[in-house]
């Protein structure tokens, strides 16, 4: 039994899978640059140019620099294989001189995906599996905003829906 935090409370999930579809680790190139000199306009840009050119994830967060300058840490995940493409972006469209990138490994669940229904549609949701047992559930943003704009009701109330169906499963 596993017990997951939702936006109702706990969730108690029990459904499982044979063990050995569980994902394998992931060797991945992490790369950060120091940024104290553009825009979060050009932010925005550069990191949906990042995720075109096959960024897996881009992140990005306030720090201090030298001389308690305020800037921004820019962080993305690619596989090695993207390494070069990424460089170029960070060079070309930044303001970075240098990029610091080191090999790291993800660890990733197995996923799957399913349908529930909701009295305004379906919403897909992603289950990950850890060793067979079903320890990770979120219904897909993108589904349930499309839904909640479309019949006018408040997006919290779509993922309420979606939770309730979830706790009538287990």
């Amino acid at each position: 039994m596993v017990i997951v935090q939702s936006m109702r409370g706990a969730c108690i999930l029990s459904t499982h899978r044979p063990p050995n579809e569980e994902h394998l680790d992931d060797e991945m190139i992490k790369m950060e640059v120091n940024l104290d000199d553009i825009s979060g306009e050009w932010l925005g840009y550069v990191m949906d140019l990042l995720f075109e050119a096959g960024a897996n994830d881009v992140f990005y967060s306030p720090i201090y620099m030298k001389k308690n300058r305020p800037g921004i840490l820019l962080q993305l995940l690619s596989s090695r294989s993207n390494l070069n493409r990424m460089k170029d972006i960070l060079f070309k469209e930044t303001t970075t001189l240098g990029i610091r990138y080191y090999p790291l490994t993800v660890h990733r669940l197995e996923r799957s995906f399913k349908e529930i229904s909701t009295e305004w549609g379906s919403v897909t949701v992603k289950e990950g599996f850890l060793a067979g047992e079903l320890v990770q559930r979120s219904p897909e943003f993108d589904d349930c905003k499309k839904i909640a704009r479309q019949h006018n009701v408040p997006l919290k109330k779509v993922y309420e829906q979606v939770w309730k169906k979830f706790e009538n499963e287990s």
